[in-house]
């Protein structure tokens, strides 16, 4: 008998060996880690200028290089400031910041201790765009003379005068701003997958077409000698390069090219260094060449990070880094190129926390309804396995056409340190995996991507970790509708789902989208369908409140009042229409908060509130 208790004993003893202690943090303890955004230099190298949400809310903060000293800028309480540079001349602090989380940003300049509204207006989008020549003006771009167009602008920093530059009328989008004040680059969308690229001549208001093929273009900027113009191609290709035209010559020449989407490819001041931004399988890879030879500059970095954006100071000496993981959140770093130094200028991980009890996210991939290989990213709890099976979510981004990358989410990590297996799918219509793969989804939304929702839930339960019949769907702004669109026409797959801020009511969000996004109108009605026409039937049939009686699992809703792009009264009539139907049902609406949650205290009340949530009807 004793000799089969020790037997016992010791295997209980060998399983707890093999399970790693993983420390379950409070979701206060979780969101003390701080996020930090932007960083610039200062016109002589010596001080970078950053926003951190450290205080609560984003504020502006300021380093001291040559100390490591840090002093907060500003001191909001209410809306986010998000740091823009200094003005070169006289070092003085810009910032961006909206109302509420209506996105009617507006440029402050911070001067002798006072913000200053560079660009007042009730209605008013704004945001910078650049400096001149002599860098004594500010560009800028505004909606301020018509709501659906942004006009450049060039402001006096010593006098604080504006005067319009480029009156806009087509709808362009104003790209970059030659740096001897001469040319534009404007894009105009004739399609989802077709827009032309102008180049602009400011003096003599001549517009010259660059773009030679059908295709989508993106501007990445002039050289020094404002000879050549650089940007992304997908021409004749699943996947954008980088290309470069010169404006003499009037010939295009490949610069960059490989079996990933090419971001962008700008160069640094003095035209020394180019960074080029890859978005490969999920993670942002950054290359930094020497032009002359396309050497590649070698940063050191430390574990399975990933440099999310990069900035050189003027002098190209120093490099402001972001640094980060999935289970980490970015931090701000500086890397000196002569004498290798990598100075920590943010440090966004609570001390209480051990990044290992987070967990790294893992790409994998499965099959859809009709064989198409679906990529995801798997966020497994550190214990879960056959015998310690967990309840699992189907996580859906925004978009629609965005993309789930490894970069660190902090509801993502709260979930999985709670016991929830989460799988990131990047369904059919997602961004990063060439241009067939991003048009599956055009005027088909609801339909075959919403199966490869389906299908997530189907490989989902093939894990040996997983608890088959605790499956729910999540997801926020398209990802939204898709958590919708699977409780009502897909009512039997999944147990729960949490909808943020999500599109219920199609005809009404395309009919009313922002007056500033009229660039992108006829690309959005491409993608979609135009609720002004026969579209409107498909749009009917897709959005989930004329189908809310089908709904029968739980449901909880957040929203933001203030979201400009999916109106509060969506959220409202959904959560109305499921109540109806006396299925269990919880929202949240965020009186200061808009497309997105951006304070602390309200991520801390709703996202512990999806928890509780899900632990009532999901474990």
């Amino acid at each position: 008998m004793k000799r089969h208790l020790l037997i016992i004993t010791f295997a209980i003893l060998s399983c707890n060996q093999n399970q790693k202690i993983v420390q379950q943090y409070s979701i206060e303890t979780l969101f003390s880690n701080t996020r930090s955004t932007g960083g610039s230099f200062s016109s002589n190298g010596d001080k970078l200028i950053f926003s951190s949400d450290k205080s609560g809310i984003f504020n502006v903060f300021e380093m001291n290089l040559t100390s490591k000293e840090e002093k907060q800028i500003t001191n909001s309480t209410e809306n986010s400031y998000f740091s823009i540079g200094y003005t070169p001349q006289t070092n003085e602090a810009l910032y961006s910041s909206d109302q509420g989380g209506n996105e009617n940003s507006h440029i402050y300049l911070i001067r002798e201790n006072k913000s200053i509204d560079l660009t007042p207006g009730e209605t008013t989008k704004a945001s910078f765009m650049g400096w001149t020549f002599d860098e004594n003006e500010m560009y800028f771009q505004s909606n301020k003379r018509d709501p659906r167009y942004f006009d450049l602008y060039k402001l006096n920093v010593k006098t604080l005068e504006s005067k319009l530059i480029y009156e806009n009328n087509q709808a362009y989008s104003i790209s970059d701003i030659s740096r001897n004040d001469k040319y534009l680059i404007l894009i105009k969308q004739t399609t989802r997958e077709v827009n032309e690229m102008f180049l602009f001549d400011i003096e003599n208001k001549t517009y010259e077409k660059i773009s030679d093929n059908k295709s989508n273009h993106s501007s990445s900027g002039f050289d020094k000698d404002n000879l050549k113009v650089f940007y992304t191609t997908d021409y004749d290709n699943e996947f954008s390069y980088l290309m470069s035209y010169e404006i003499e010559s009037k010939q295009h020449e490949l610069i960059y090219k490989t079996d990933w989407d090419v971001r962008y490819g700008s160069l640094t001041y003095n035209d020394t260094y180019r960074i080029i931004s890859i978005n490969e399988d999920a993670s942002n890879k950054i290359l930094v060449q020497k032009v002359e030879d396309n050497s590649i500059i070698d940063i050191p970095i430390k574990g399975q990070a990933n440099i999310n954006s990069i900035r050189f100071s003027k002098d190209e000496k120093k490099i402001r880094l972001s640094i980060g993981n999935s289970n980490s959140p970015s931090n701000i770093f500086v890397y000196s190129i002569e004498t290798e130094e990598l100075i920590q200028v943010s440090n966004n991980l609570n001390e209480k926390i051990n990044q290992n009890d987070l967990v790294q996210g893992k790409v994998i991939r499965y099959k859809s309804i009709d064989s198409i290989e679906i990529p995801a990213i798997l966020y497994k709890p550190h214990n879960a396995n056959e015998k310690n099976k967990t309840p699992a979510l189907v996580w859906v981004h925004g978009g629609p056409g965005g993309q789930s990358t490894l970069n660190y989410n902090a509801l993502v990590q709260y979930l999985v340190n709670n016991g929830y297996t989460v799988l990131a799918i990047n369904n059919r219509g997602s961004s990063g995996y060439g241009k067939t793969f991003y048009s599956l989804d055009d005027k088909n939304h609801g339909g075959k991507d919403l199966q490869d929702c389906v299908w997530a839930k189907k490989w989902l339960k093939e894990q040996d970790y997983i608890e088959q019949n605790s499956i729910g769907i999540i997801g926020g702004s398209y990802g939204g509708f898709m958590t919708m669109a699977a409780m009502a026409f897909e009512p039997n797959v999944f147990k729960v789902g949490v909808n943020l801020f999500g599109v219920t009511n199609w005809i009404r969000t395309l009919k009313s989208i922002p007056p500033y996004w009229e660039s992108a109108r006829k690309q959005l009605y491409d993608e979609l369908g135009d609720p002004y026409s026969k579209d409107s039937i498909h749009l009917y049939n897709i959005s989930p409140l004329f189908h809310a009686q089908k709904i029968k699992n739980p449901v909880m809703v957040l929203q933001g009042k203030n979201d400009p792009r999916v109106l509060q009264v969506e959220s409202d009539e959904i959560v109305a229409k499921v109540k109806e139907n006396k299925i269990p049902v919880e929202y949240v609406v965020f009186d200061d908060e808009g497309h997105g949650f951006v304070k602390k205290k309200n991520q801390i009340k709703g996202y512990e509130k999806i928890l509780e949530f899900l632990n009532n009807y999901l474990k």
